[in-house]
């Protein structure tokens, strides 16, 4: 004589168990590929104002070498604009971590982002990474 499996239940299913591991599972991946998404847009910012300051870097060199008697302390926006890559209409600005708009301290050599009173800008905290900064 067979034995039937009981009623109701049927031969394959999911206990509530392993439902509960999968979903904790499923809840640490999230949690962890959030916690890298933010770093990766931390990285991002960093990486663009890099990018800003090289070009007015550039920029400041170009000027220099066709006005060579001019002082670094001497340059304006209006000055370099026009050396500026990609036919630019206007100096570049920073976005800092916390979202706020920085300008960029161009009678300097590097350039150095202004973080307000003077203070330079650089997140990373330091000043030859070449993020947040043009280094050395």
């Amino acid at each position: 004589m067979k034995t039937s499996p009981q009623a109701g239940f049927p031969k394959r299913a999911f206990t509530l168990l392993e439902m509960s591991i999968v979903l904790m599972v499923m809840l640490a991946l999230m949690s962890i590929s959030m916690f890298g998404s933010n770093k990766m847009n931390e990285w991002k910012l960093g990486r663009k104002a890099s990018e800003d300051l090289r070009s007015v870097y550039s920029a400041q060199r170009m000027y220099l070498a066709d006005n060579p008697t001019a002082a670094v302390a001497s340059l304006t926006d209006a000055l370099l604009i026009p050396y500026l890559p990609f036919h630019a209409t206007a100096m570049p600005t920073v976005k800092s971590l916390s979202g706020a708009t920085l300008p960029i301290i161009i009678t300097v050599s590097p350039p150095v982002i202004n973080a307000g009173s003077g203070d330079t800008y650089d997140p990373s905290g330091c000043s030859n990474d070449m993020l947040w900064d043009v280094g050395e």
